[in-house]
């Protein structure tokens, strides 16, 4: 929607993740001590009450620190709960009817794999920014699509135009260079926050590299 089109985007979504000793509880809370401005609940193989059960237990502290909640996959559990927004994958509820059934105020993410996509996405008219990958092979995701070469990244890029795009994919520290010269908005990224010391060390690192290679971009 155009109004978000306006905002100011944090250049790092973070997402939490299934099957590792914190739980998503944790992680969102860790995210928040750490300074993300935007978080992503995604329990993939979770009730619906028991995702409720978190963004309820999560969502002070994202108010209090100024970071957006968004739901992965759950718009009823982001609606009933207040979370800023919800995040819907191609085979989830079609982005038009998710769009008529919050209205203008909730946020509205959709997942990008291909051209025809990113036709849809931007023929829409409804989405406030875009997933696009994956960058890389990664085994948070199942029935994961075929990463996209350079070529195809250009031209979906170009169809989306200015609706904001993250990449989406297995995104490692050593790509982050090479994910700026596409032309993204930001990045998403999972299960690259919890290598050595987790999330309060790769973090940082992350936000590090990427202002440090937009130095670089600038000269």
């Amino acid at each position: 929607m155009e109004e978000y089109l306006l905002m100011i985007w944090p250049f790092i979504q973070c997402l939490s993740q299934d099957g590792i000793r914190l739980s998503h509880q944790e992680q969102i809370f860790s995210f928040c001590l750490v300074g993300a401005k935007w978080i992503q609940l995604r329990m993939k193989t979770a009730t619906d009450e028991e995702v409720a059960s978190v963004v309820d237990a999560v969502l002070p502290t994202c108010r209090k620190v100024g970071a957006t909640l968004i739901v992965n996959d759950r718009i009823h559990v982001a609606l009933q709960c207040g979370a800023d927004g919800v995040h819907l994958g191609k085979t989830d509820m079609p982005w038009e009817t998710a769009r008529e059934l919050v209205g203008t105020q909730m946020i509205i993410g959709g997942t990008v794999n291909s051209k025809l996509d990113a036709q849809r996405a931007a023929e829409s008219g409804v989405l406030d920014y875009v997933g696009v990958g994956p960058f890389r092979f990664t085994l948070t995701k199942e029935n994961l699509a075929p990463t996209l070469q350079r070529a195809e990244w250009k031209e979906i890029l170009q169809i989306l135009g200015e609706l904001p795009s993250f990449a989406i994919g297995g995104i490692r520290t050593a790509d982050i260079s090479a994910i700026r010269k596409l032309g993204v908005t930001g990045m998403a990224i999972s299960s690259g926050f919890h290598h050595g010391n987790g999330i309060a060390e790769t973090y940082p690192h992350y936000e590090s590299i990427w202002n440090e290679s937009d130095c670089n971009r600038n000269h």
